[in-house]
């Protein structure tokens, strides 16, 4: 092997070994892949200010965070609003939603308001993973 194809290699090896995989989800499992994933998002009550989270911080209606059911914490997600196309990037730093499988993320007040979706209290959205946290 020369070099450049040892140098290829390397970097092709570091890059796969990032890869995030979301599990299936049973609300839309269908249009689930190795990086993104599609169903209904909602947002934080105004209430939650200053509440703990799983992850220890306390919540920030004004911060771009998220809650996700499995990702690690300091995950970088894009969630596009698929009904308007609009898109914003949230770290995740709680655990939920919690009820209805259909619902994928739980949005802080300012990611919903990026978003163009606190009028309609939920939307359809996708998610795709933009960075995992170092380990």
């Amino acid at each position: 092997m020369n070099k450049v194809s040892f140098f290829l290699a390397t970097i092709l090896a570091c890059l796969l070994s990032q890869t995030v995989a979301f599990p299936a989800q049973t609300s839309d499992s269908s249009k689930a892949s190795a990086t993104s994933e599609t169903g209904i998002a909602i947002f934080y009550s105004d209430k939650m200010q200053g509440n703990a989270l799983t992850s220890g911080e306390k919540y920030d209606k004004n911060a771009l965070t998220a809650a996700h059911r499995t990702l690690a914490f300091g995950t970088m997600v894009k969630v596009t609003n698929l009904k308007n196309d609009k898109s914003v990037v949230v770290r995740i730093n709680d655990r939920g939603p919690h009820g209805s499988k259909e619902r994928i993320i739980d949005l802080s007040g300012k990611a919903a308001q990026d978003l163009d979706m606190v009028k309609d209290g939920k939307t359809k959205v996708k998610l795709e993973v933009v960075s995992a946290p170092n380990k």
